[in-house]
């Protein structure tokens, strides 16, 4: 349940990737706006998480859920209504900021439950659905604009708030105590901000995973105009090749119990990272020396995003584990920085699209060395091990 609520958010970004370049013909706009209306949609789901965290510290986590909700399918149909680029935009901010309870709640519920090993399983299973959303959403998307044009999708992501909303009020139960909310005020809250802005090591563990999702982002970003317009998928193809990835990505993160009991989380990270960082720079590498054969970026991508599926859930249960009694917001700053984070690098590499996918590809390959580069950082010394221990 908490992945669906999570992946109401995603379904809104996913499901329009195939409508990308017929809401440029449809609203008269170039490939920059249309770009806007998915950065902007990152940026809110980024900003938005610092309110929920606290606030559901403060009142339960049901609260905020059912609020969020339902003002994401407000603007969800206000985008399916919208007349020009600069209202879409606009509302996809705001339907943004909607989302945004569903991607910080359910990662503070899972650590309301559960710690360790036993939280990483967890984390992943929230994952294992939240993941099934780019392969579901592209093809749904592609057989909604058929029937409907592209506004058809934002009437569809509201009837999932909807839905959502219905079975938060019947199924999910509150984790948040009213006496463990005693603490909690807009003071506490602030001060826990300043307590996770001054944890370096927490701080690292979030920027792994940020700049490995970044790599995601700008994949999202341009992946259907270099592969519709550039390579000549048709979008239900583009959606197809789409989801093979994201198949990798939820498979491999559903071995993360398993390899973390094996292996201990920390070796598990900064082994996957290590990898997915020579996957990205092959592919940088062959873009880069004239190669252009769309089964090299397919495969190569595939291998990262199983490396990428070991990565993000591990390092978000490692960054929570230390501050289960701020999980709420602990989980808000973390989403924060990986949406702003994944938003900056989207809108760099926009700079440079043309269509083609070296520009795409750099953003890429340049995430995850940075990932690697922070994993050795803060992962490589006796002090990680015995943080990820206790």
């Amino acid at each position: 349940m908490l992945g669906l609520l999570s992946a109401i958010g995603p379904f809104a970004i996913d499901m329009y990737l195939p409508a990308l370049p017929e809401i440029g013909s449809s609203l008269d706009a170039a490939i920059g706006p249309v770009q806007m209306s998915l950065t902007v949609f990152f940026l809110a789901l980024g900003v938005g998480q610092l309110l929920y965290g606290p606030v559901s510290d403060m009142v339960g986590r049901k609260p905020p859920l059912y609020f969020g909700l339902g003002l994401f399918a407000l603007a969800s149909i206000g985008c399916a209504l919208a007349t020009g680029i600069e209202m879409l935009i606009a509302l996809r901010f705001v339907q943004g900021l909607g989302a945004a309870a569903g991607m910080a709640i359910p990662r503070a519920v899972v650590r309301d439950l559960h710690t360790g090993n036993d939280a990483a399983r967890l984390m992943s299973l929230l994952m294992l659905v939240f993941s099934v959303s780019p392969i579901l959403a592209p093809l749904a998307g592609s057989a909604v604009i058929a029937l409907t044009g592209w506004r058809g999708v934002f009437w569809a992501v509201s009837i999932a708030a909807v839905i959502g909303l219905a079975t938060i009020a019947s199924v999910l139960k509150e984790t948040r105590p009213s006496e463990e909310r005693v603490e909690s005020s807009l003071g506490s809250a602030l001060r826990a901000y300043g307590v996770l802005l001054r944890d370096r090591h927490y701080l690292g563990l979030v920027f792994i995973g940020a700049f490995a999702m970044a790599g995601f982002f700008t994949y999202l970003a341009n992946s259907s105009f270099v592969m519709i317009d550039h390579y000549g998928l048709s979008p239900t193809m583009y959606s197809v090749a789409f989801g093979v990835n994201a198949a990798a990505f939820f498979g491999a993160a559903q071995l993360n119990g398993m390899l973390c009991e094996r292996f201990g989380i920390v070796r598990v990270v900064k082994t996957s990272v290590t990898g997915c960082g020579l996957v990205m720079t092959a592919m940088f590498l062959y873009y880069l020396s004239g190669g252009d054969r769309l089964a090299v970026l397919i495969v190569l991508y595939f291998i990262a995003s199983a490396l990428m599926g070991f990565v993000i859930p591990t390092t978000s249960v490692l960054a929570l584990e230390q501050h289960g009694a701020i999980a709420g917001t602990a989980s808000a700053l973390l989403g924060t920085m990986q949406m702003l984070t994944g938003a900056v690098v989207m809108t760099v590499v926009g700079l440079f699209t043309d269509g083609r996918p070296l520009p795409m590809v750099a953003g890429m390959a340049g995430g995850a060395l940075i990932a690697v580069v922070l994993a050795w950082i803060t992962l490589g010394g006796r002090r990680a091990t015995r943080y990820a221990a206790g």
